[in-house]
């Protein structure tokens, strides 16, 4: 009798199915927490240097690709992108960067409170160095 007892649990072992299934319950979770944690970060990645755009009636431009970001800030400072450079060190940087040589499009930023010198001060370095394709970035008028 204690045979036979061994003999089926042997084949109560071997003779169960093998669940070959893949269990996505898992998988769907990190899924959702990585959906989640990019959703609240793009905002912050697509910000750049913050600054108080002038508001005005122009049309937007099309953009192909990342463009070229030059920004005033009210203070003065000069950023290339969000890196903080000085003005002597802002052509050779551009030069670095453009793909494009002096063809390529670059867009000029200014805080709304900055001075109107320092902004053209930038663009006339920016033209002297040879680039005349500079857009000066600002904010549509809302009709409220």
């Amino acid at each position: 009798m204690a045979m036979s007892m061994n003999k089926s649990r042997r084949r109560g072992r071997r003779g169960g199915k093998v669940n070959a299934e893949i269990n996505i319950a898992p998988l769907v979770d990190v899924m959702l927490v990585l959906l989640l944690i990019f959703m609240m970060t793009a905002k912050d990645l697509l910000s750049g240097v913050d600054v108080q755009l002038p508001k005005t009636d122009a049309t937007t431009l099309p953009v192909n690709k990342d463009p070229l970001m030059v920004t005033v800030q009210r203070n003065g400072e000069v950023f290339l992108s969000d890196d903080a450079v000085t003005l002597d060190d802002l052509v050779s940087k551009l030069t670095a960067i453009a793909g494009n040589g002096f063809d390529e499009r670059i867009y000029l930023r200014g805080d709304a409170d900055t001075r109107h010198e320092d902004i053209m001060l930038v663009m006339s370095r920016i033209n002297g160095a040879g680039y005349t394709n500079i857009g000066l970035v600002t904010e549509p008028v809302r009709n409220e």
